[in-house]
């Protein structure tokens, strides 16, 4: 095989964020290369400087979306290195803006998720500013070389943006279809597990996250795929990203009435089935995640490749046993996820279905872009986590500073403001594993640089910082011990190359870091945002948006595809927020965390009540076939009626029964002969679900579990 081919299979292979790391790492090393010839070497390190932090915001993302963010982020960088450079000759005045920037810095949070590399630019600014030895360069010219890089590295973002944009489009969309099967897999091997045993316990915390996950790589899809030009290539990305996007709603019923076949040896063999198509189905997205990736076509899927028809043929269930009614449901159910999955391998062949939304309407699916002023405006209350948080923030700094004027190696104050920057975060739980992991990856690049202290080579030195540069770029979300270990590297070696005769100062490193991590951890009690003060904001969502999205669902009347979507995934989102609260709650004090059991329950109810609706679109689909249209529309309605009233604020009203139905209630006729039966099953099922998510709103929304938690603060 030839270079040039393994050079493009290893391209190929590049993961988003691998790639979107190399692409900055190279573009770091072409700012320090034109300013080394332009300026000298010192110029070359502080047009770096400006480089790196305009570099934190360059993720994979669209041109448009690059724009907005890496230039904000240079922007505020060099307006940080500016407040720095001028307070340096007063400590006392420095600590005070160090404050300030922190603030700031950390009310960017208010745009949200899209804010979050954006923050931490003009904070590294900072910790580069006051690294540069004093009366080094003048303030004028070391700004200005600052700046020159942030605008450099701007317009290399912007080039690479625009020429990977076909290739981030086509991995982002292979991972919404890789965390699609992850997704499918990891409810098989739940199926699997003994409900009582620990095993279970660990798949079902697996399973929240693989949700989360797809959630995230969903978003990520759309934010590229909807957004791109209307070509024929993004119309067939297109299709095979809302066929995902459908598949997702179909799993979700993959988990009702499982419960129903009970845990002898015969109901395990029909779970064992149904988990095994579950698997066919995850392999095939699979195998289209990799055609995607690599830009080939997969082989033509033969048409009996996920048929399941003949699934539970054989099975062990007695003549009278009433679980045999419910193996056509099961049936269906696969049958649908299947057909999802033949029409992503068939849009790679070229087999592109209609659109059923223009490209208008899909663009409103895409994550909102800009800072509008209104999102700031709401969030000057103490109510306001962003605002506690940049309070919190801007004090663990500040404070930081002081410290380090008092300990007997103050002559490297800003290691101990960067090792508290980098590990408080808004919670405590995220506090918690950013400690860790900042600890472990500083002494790991301590031992590192350690090593690498014999090296006289200074072209050795600056590529092992390109390459820091890059993994820390591209793992910091993802395994942040990792990236914690290229940063210590980076850092150290920046340093270094700026001021040689400071030498490295492991030991004072590695105790400033320690001596961070502490703070950043002790300060994370200073006002803390504890998940239950805004819980019960939360969890009114969650009531309304599944109230919505079971009103477009039962519309009697033609539904509207773009209203149902809109509020499906808005109701999706509603329950991963609870279920993140959640999961961010279990590192709090015990006084303080979230009702676990009543959230846990509001979640697990919130999830069946989607699947019943999943389920209910199926039917709905197939009811002109099945003979039952007159009979479906008075029981669609009556039943949207008493959700309405059901998910209204109050008590819960009360329903038909209080207990799930058991076998008897499942009817003797297969869903296709008469689907009508099944409907109404299936909304009586609803009806229990909504009624159990109103109770636990109801025990979350009470006063005391609210804004006033038993821990001031």
């Amino acid at each position: 095989m030839t270079p040039h081919r393994l050079l493009r299979r290893a391209f190929r292979r590049l993961p988003a964020h691998a790639l979107n790391g190399l692409s900055v790492a190279l573009g770091i090393a072409c700012v320090q290369a034109v300013f080394a010839l332009l300026g000298g070497h010192l110029a070359a390190q502080l047009a770096l400087s400006g480089a790196v932090c305009a570099s934190l915001a360059d993720v994979p993302n669209t041109v448009p979306r690059t724009w907005h963010r890496v230039t904000v982020a240079a922007l505020l960088s060099v307006l940080a290195a500016v407040a720095v450079g001028s307070l340096r000759p007063y400590p006392v005045a420095l600590g005070v803006g160090l404050a300030g920037i922190a603030f700031v810095a950390s009310m960017t949070l208010a745009w949200g998720a899209r804010a979050g590399a954006v923050s931490f630019a003009p904070v590294l600014s900072m910790v580069f500013a006051m690294a540069l030895p004093p009366g080094a360069v003048p303030l004028s010219l070391a700004v200005g070389w600052h700046a020159a890089g942030s605008v450099m590295f701007i317009a290399w973002a912007l080039l690479t943006a625009m020429l990977l944009r076909q290739r981030y489009e086509a991995l982002s969309l292979e991972q919404a279809l890789r965390a699609a099967a992850t997704l499918l897999r990891v409810r098989a091997s739940l199926m699997l597990a003994p409900a009582a045993d620990d095993t279970h316990a660990a798949q079902m915390k697996a399973w929240v996250a693989a949700e989360a996950a797809l959630a995230d790589a969903l978003q990520v899809a759309r934010d590229f795929l909807f957004a791109a030009p209307d070509t024929p290539a993004s119309r067939r990305d297109t299709a095979m990203l809302l066929r995902v996007i459908d598949l997702r709603d179909m799993m979700l019923a993959s988990r009702l009435d499982l419960e129903l076949l009970g845990t002898d040896d015969h109901g395990r063999w029909v779970m064992q089935r149904v988990a095994g198509g579950l698997q066919r189905i995850a392999g095939a997205l699979d195998t289209a995640a990799t055609a995607r990736r690599n830009g080939t076509l997969p082989l033509v899927m033969p048409a009996t490749a996920l048929d399941v028809s003949a699934l539970f043929d054989g099975h062990p269930l007695a003549a009278g046993d009433q679980r045999q009614r419910l193996l056509p449901a099961l049936t269906e159910r696969l049958r649908n996820l299947g057909v999802d999955a033949r029409r992503i391998h068939a849009a790679l062949q070229g087999d592109v279905d209609a659109a059923a939304l223009s490209r208008a309407q899909l663009q409103r699916f895409v994550a909102p872009e800009g800072w509008p002023l209104r999102a700031l405006k709401t969030q000057f209350t103490l109510a306001s986590p962003v605002l506690r948080h940049a309070l919190r923030f801007a004090l663990a700094l500040g404070g930081a500073y002081f410290l380090a004027l008092a300990l007997p190696w103050a002559s490297h104050p800003h290691w101990l403001v960067l090792s508290v920057a980098v590990v408080l975060r808004g919670s405590l739980e995220q506090t918690l594993a950013r400690r860790n992991g900042r600890v472990a990856g500083t002494l790991l690049g301590c031992a590192l640089v350690m090593l690498l202290g014999g090296l006289q080579s200074a072209a050795w030195l600056g590529f092992i910082f390109l390459m820091a540069v890059g993994v820390a770029h591209a793992f910091v979300l993802r395994r942040y011990w990792l990236a914690a270990t290229a940063a210590t590297v980076m850092a150290l070696l920046q340093a270094h190359a700026v001021n040689p005769s400071a030498g490295f100062a492991l030991a004072e490193r590695a105790a400033d870091t320690l001596l961070g991590a502490l703070l950043a951890w002790g300060f994370s009690y200073v006002l803390p945002s504890w998940e239950r003060r805004n819980l019960p904001r939360a969890v009114r969502r969650v009531q309304a948006e599944l109230a919505a999205y079971a009103s477009h669902v039962l519309q009697v009347d033609s539904i509207d595809p773009f209203e149902q979507r809109q509020s499906r995934r808005r109701a999706y989102e509603a329950l991963a927020a609870v279920a993140s609260a959640l999961q961010r709650s279990s590192a709090e004090p015990a006084a303080v965390r979230v009702p676990a059991a009543a959230v846990a329950e509001l979640v697990d109810h919130g999830q069946r009540f989607m699947a019943h609706l999943s389920a209910v679109r199926m039917m709905q689909a197939r009811r002109t076939t099945a003979g039952a249209a007159a009979g479906v529309a008075p029981v669609l309605a009556q039943s949207r009626a008493e959700l309405i009233a059901l998910l209204g604020p109050g008590q819960p009203a009360p329903v038909a029964f209080n207990e799930p139905p058991g076998l008897d209630s499942l009817p003797a006729v297969a869903p296709e002969a008469d689907v009508l039966p099944w409907l109404e099953r299936r909304l009586r099922l609803l009806l229990l679900d909504a009624r159990a998510v109103q109770r636990a709103a109801t025990a979350l929304t009470e006063p005391g579990i609210g804004p006033e938690p038993a821990v001031a603060g």
